[in-house]
């Protein structure tokens, strides 16, 4: 049997009409129930979910609009058309302004009435995706699903509260990795704003000149390769939030443009004349110590007054060691998931740190704070071939910042009784291949030297192995 393109019920007290449109939809591959009243329809709306009602407004117990008056206050999405031989003007018009999606009279076309069934279903399917993904995005940025359970978190977490309903300015300091775009992405979507767009703007990786385009945007003809007008990111964010990461890398220009945008609320395209005025909240981070940037003169200090409205500090992972246990299993649970390995029957990671090696991560400095320790997760999970992660397992920077020195081991495998001899050879050189690009940082350059061979040699291993390559990531903000 072919999927079903929806389930439709109709209510109206005509056995002919209820026949008729059961074997017209059933034909066309939807699923049909039929009720004779009002009462039976409403009993059917109780026991199940429709994609579409098609409701007749005459009906022996009651009239049509009250049946489609109490389905609206039930149930306020599922789409409803009305069909009634007495199809006036008025009648249409109060079945709208009671919620009706659409309205037909008899007979119909066959034709007009699937076509409106169809986009109607359509419709309600896409906001209802919509819906959901709004949902996955609020849960996934919500405080609840920010790890760190530690004193020092709960209070930015506090604060983040207080402020997130307010369109007051936000300043995120703290260091590279400790989550300032994850922080202002959870300001956003717990904020009357969440709806509207979020637009991030790593300020540090622009020139000058192109970052004022960006975040003002151009008409044609402005610079030389301005061949089209285009929209800058305070106009896609006109309602919404913008974050602006690296706030202290910007020219003392755009400084300029950027205080008139908080203070006025309007700016002026390159290029162009007319004034455009904008609703933004902003989010700026910085690792950066701003009152110092004033003091040398090179952040402007009425923009800095006008950014540090409330200022959030978000601590390095040093100072709350306490958060690390709760954050390696985060990790292990998102890295075993996308490499399909060490995981049980709830999907959750089963790898855990040797006590030693959990000691060694509880005690290191993490200047790349969460960024790095999750580059480490993810290299064990990679690399990990028993449940327990033993110490040799962690980058030699670990190793050595703890003063340990380990000889490397060659992996042991686990050898699967299907397993031939060239299974085991290509999974032990797929190991060694992954640990030395590890080592150096994705350099397939750098790590074919190390292995003595041609580049050419190692990128068909990479590929024969399936391999994939990756630079660590090096951008500001965490994935907690």
């Amino acid at each position: 049997m072919p999927e079903s393109k929806g389930r439709i019920l109709v209510i109206d007290d005509e056995a002919a009409i209820r026949e008729s449109l059961e074997t017209l939809l059933a034909f066309e591959g939807y699923q049909v129930d039929s009720a004779p009243d009002g009462s039976k329809g409403l009993g059917r709306l109780e026991a199940k979910t429709y994609d579409l009602v098609l409701l007749d407004l005459m009906l022996p117990d009651r009239s049509g609009l009250e049946v489609l008056r109490e389905i609206r206050r039930k149930d306020i999405d599922t789409p409803v058309a009305v069909i009634t031989a007495y199809g006036t003007v008025q009648n249409a018009v109060e079945a709208l302004k009671l919620g009706a999606n659409d309205f037909f009279t008899k007979p119909w076309n066959n034709d007009k009435l699937l076509l409106e069934i169809e986009r109607s279903i359509a419709a309600r399917r896409l906001q209802s995706e919509n819906t959901q993904l709004k949902r996955a995005l609020k849960q996934r940025y919500n405080f609840s699903n920010i790890v760190g359970k530690s004193e020092t978190m709960l209070k930015v977490l506090e604060l983040v509260g207080q402020v997130a309903a307010s369109r007051s300015t936000v300043l995120l300091h703290g260091e590279s990795g400790t989550g300032k775009e994850l922080m202002a992405k959870a300001i956003h979507t717990n904020s009357p704003r969440a709806e509207r767009a979020f637009v991030a703007v790593n300020s540090g990786a622009l020139p000058a000149d192109l970052l004022e385009s960006t975040l003002f945007g151009h008409l044609k003809g402005a610079f030389t390769s301005a061949i089209q007008n285009k929209k800058g990111y305070f106009e896609i964010a006109d309602h919404g939030t913008i974050f602006l990461d690296e706030i202290s890398t910007i020219s003392l220009e755009t400084q300029a443009k950027l205080l008139r945008v908080i203070q006025e609320r309007e700016f002026v395209p390159l290029g162009g004349v007319e004034t455009m005025r904008v609703d933004v909240r902003i989010v700026a981070a910085t690792n950066s110590d701003l009152r110092k940037l004033v003091e040398e003169g090179r952040f402007r200090e009425d923009l800095y007054y006008r950014l540090n409205v409330i200022q959030i500090d978000l601590p390095p992972l040093r100072d709350r060691p306490e958060d690390i246990p709760s954050l390696v299993d985060h990790f292990f649970t998102k890295y075993c998931r996308e490499n399909e390995k060490f995981l049980d029957a709830d999907k959750r990671s089963r790898l855990t740190f040797s006590p030693e090696a959990l000691r060694m991560l509880m005690d290191y400095r993490w200047q790349g704070n969460v960024r790095e320790l999750e580059n480490v997760v993810e290299r064990a999970v990679v690399l990990a071939v028993d449940s327990v992660v033993p110490v040799d397992l962690l980058p030699a920077t670990l190793l050595t910042a703890g003063g340990v020195s380990v000889k490397r081991r060659l992996p042991v495998f686990e050898r699967p009784p299907e397993a031939s001899l060239f299974d085991i050879l290509d999974e032990f050189e797929r190991r060694l291949i992954v640990e030395q690009l590890e080592k150096y940082n994705g350099s397939q350059t750098e790590t074919a030297e190390s292995f003595k061979i041609p580049l050419s040699t190692l990128n068909q291993k990479i590929k024969r192995l399936n391999i994939e390559v990756k630079r660590k990531r090096e951008t500001v903000g965490s994935r907690q």
